[in-house]
């Protein structure tokens, strides 16, 4: 019985040891759960390691090289000549330039030595697209010795490859420019003798002239095989800062046209076609003629802007030659006219030396004269000519539109009327309804401007104002001074309920309308966050400079900003006189026209007792450097700040 009670009490004790190894996890178990986690992380680590692999190795397709962001610098080091495509997968002509491309790249791989073909998907590798400037698809460049060359030939195997081979050979060299370089030693002998000449002001580091230079490029070699030629030129404004300060350029790149040594600004594209087309128009006479009567009636039954006619003798009249010269200082903005015709002098009921300004018929009405007369002589100043025509330009009730907003409807305040505006035939007789009771408000409002607009035209205006849901088919807002707006309550629309909405802005009644955000609770931070509501308590404080950035959220430029705007906002904030701040101005209305924003990210600098001057930040390193340097030129209480701290 005792070995059996022995051999019982082992077994109890084993199975006892057994459960509390396996209740404990046991140490082989956590030493076995160890070494799988280290296994685990070592496969990660070799599953990072082969991803980055797979991003450098460059891969092949029919023959054609795919380069990405990752590979694309490590691949072209040690090649002289590499032929590129930039595509988009959903391209059309890409898909049909495929096939041609893969052609090429057989044909180049024969080539002694061989010269690689790749491509590079634009929509996905966007830091190369960036790079080379890449906007439309497909793209062709040939890179030499790591500088990019651009192909404009036809997309055929027989051109694309004779070009890459002349390119490859040792002894090639790039063409010169045909963009002049002018500097303050050649700048008045070449700009003063041209007839015509665009020149583009720039800073080597800014990243629009960066973009704008190939198309700038192109658009010179074009025009220059012109007959006469347009030239084109440049000017390093940040070298030639006399010239710089010289025309007013606080932006690059700025673009400005010179005719015979006389600026004039340059509102057109910045892109190849758009740069010559432009540029060709801008070469022409800046009126035009008119010889017959009906064209006139033709403007006035069907046109749809003011028409500017001057009325002279012939070509030789000292008159005609300043219509001329003024109409050049604003053939941006207006088209104008002359003619010689008696006929359509006695049409116009005006003799030889008049300008006329007068509106298509659509547009006149019983409260304004049908035309503007003004005598010109050839002791008239261009100044005088154009005041005239500016001052005439608007109808008492126009119409505002997306393409002329920005041009004819400056003034303020501005009342404006939306509804569904359409003068068409079928149309016309609802549109001048409501324009009719908007003119008999006009007539005793003539310090103001006023104006109708298609409510579709100006849908985020409409919603931004609170009436994309009124629920009426008329509604009505001032937009003043300063960037403010007011929106008249909806109400059942007529000639009464637009005055009394006018004289109640006349007479400061009305709370303005502002897109903001909500205000932030704890805004403590080290950049104060401003919205459109505190953008006034805030930015326009006149006891306290202000540093304020103008972002939007989806900006690239702007995330890589934060981290430089936040070190300087914690430089500086035992300031108490000093505010950094940022606003995003995708969300909010930034009620001070003082702060222009075209691009992101904009920053200002607000100093105290001058908020209506605030100084814009130009320079284009926005580290935390440049920014303190900006920031301590233009502060005007922060070093008495300090010496309180």
């Amino acid at each position: 019985m005792r070995p059996r009670k022995a051999c019982l009490l082992v077994l109890l004790l084993a199975l006892a040891q057994l459960l509390a190894v396996a209740s404990a996890g046991g140490p082989d178990e956590d030493s076995s759960n160890k070494e799988d986690a280290i296994e685990d992380e070592e496969e990660e680590e070799d599953d990072d390691d082969d991803e980055e692999e797979d991003d450098l190795e460059v891969k092949e397709e029919n023959g054609v090289l795919i380069l990405n962001d990752a590979n694309f610098d490590n691949f072209v080091a040690d090649k002289d000549t590499v032929l590129l495509e930039f595509y988009a997968p959903w391209c059309g002509h890409c898909k049909q330039f495929a096939p041609e491309y893969e052609k090429i790249a057989n044909a180049l791989k024969e080539n002694d030595p061989p010269i690689p073909v790749a491509k590079i998907d634009a929509t996905s590798e966007s830091a190369l697209a960036g790079r080379f400037g890449v906007s439309g698809y497909p793209t062709i460049k040939v890179l030499k010795k790591g500088q990019a060359v651009d192909y404009e030939g036809s997309r055929t195997q027989e051109e694309i490859v004779a070009k890459v081979k002349e390119i490859s050979q040792p002894n090639w060299t790039p063409p010169p420019e045909v963009t002049l370089v002018l500097t303050k030693d050649n700048f008045d002998e070449v700009v003063n003798d041209a007839d015509i000449i665009l020149v583009e002001f720039y800073a080597p580091w800014c990243g629009h002239c960066k973009k704008l230079a190939p198309e700038y490029e192109k658009a010179a070699k074009e025009l220059s095989q012109r007959s006469p030629p347009i030239p084109l030129a440049k000017v390093d404004a940040t070298a030639e800062t006399d010239l710089a300060k010289r025309f007013d350029v606080s932006s690059y790149p700025t673009l400005k046209i010179f005719r015979k040594g006389k600026p004039f600004d340059y509102n057109g594209p910045r892109e190849k076609y758009g740069i010559v087309d432009y540029m060709i128009e801008q070469s022409g006479p800046p009126s035009k003629a008119i010889v017959a009567l009906k064209q006139v009636q033709e403007f006035l039954k069907d046109g749809d802007d003011v028409i500017i006619i001057g009325v002279f003798t012939a070509e030789s009249d000292p008159a005609y030659q300043q219509y001329q010269e003024a109409a050049n200082n604003l053939r941006e903005d207006y088209k104008f006219h002359h003619t010689f015709s008696t006929e359509i002098a006695k049409f116009l009921k005006v003799s030889s030396g008049k300008l006329v300004v007068m509106q298509p018929e659509k547009f006149q009405s019983k409260f304004e004269p049908r035309s503007y007369v003004m005598e010109i002589q050839s002791t008239t100043e261009g100044s005088a000519i154009r005041d005239h025509v500016l001052k005439h330009t608007l109808p008492l009730v126009g119409h505002r539109k997306t393409s002329n907003d920005a041009k004819r409807y400056t003034r303020r305040p501005l009342v404006v009327v939306y509804y569904s505006v359409d003068f068409s035939f079928d149309y016309r007789a609802a549109t001048q309804f409501w324009r009719n009771k908007v003119l008999e408000v006009a007539k005793d409002f003539p310090e103001y401007t006023f104006a109708v607009a298609d409510e579709d035209d100006f849908a985020t205006e409409v919603k931004d104002l609170g009436l994309s849901e009124s629920g009426e088919d008329v509604n009505a807002a001032i937009l003043d001074e300063g960037g403010r707006k007011f929106a008249m309550e909806p109400d059942e629309f007529d000639s009464d309920t637009l005055r009394e909405f006018v004289r109640a802005f006349k007479k400061g009644k009305l709370k303005p309308v502002v897109k903001s955000q909500p205000v932030p609770k704890n805004n403590k931070g080290p950049v104060k966050v401003v919205v459109g509501k505190t953008f006034d308590s805030i930015v326009m404080d006149p006891k306290k400079d202000v540093l304020i950035e103008f972002y939007a959220p989806w900006c690239g430029h702007c995330k890589q900003l934060e981290p430089e705007y936040t070190a300087l906002g914690k430089k500086y904030k035992g300031h108490k006189n000093l505010v950094i701040a940022k606003m995003d101005a995708t969300a909010n209305d930034i009620p001070n026209n003082r702060y222009k924003v075209e691009g992101f990210p904009t920053i200002y600098f607000a100093p105290s007792g001058d908020k209506k001057n605030p100084i814009k930040f130009e320079d284009g390193n926005r580290d935390l450097e440049h920014l303190s340097k900006f920031v301590e030129e233009h502060a005007t209480k922060l070093s008495r700040t300090r010496e309180e701290l």
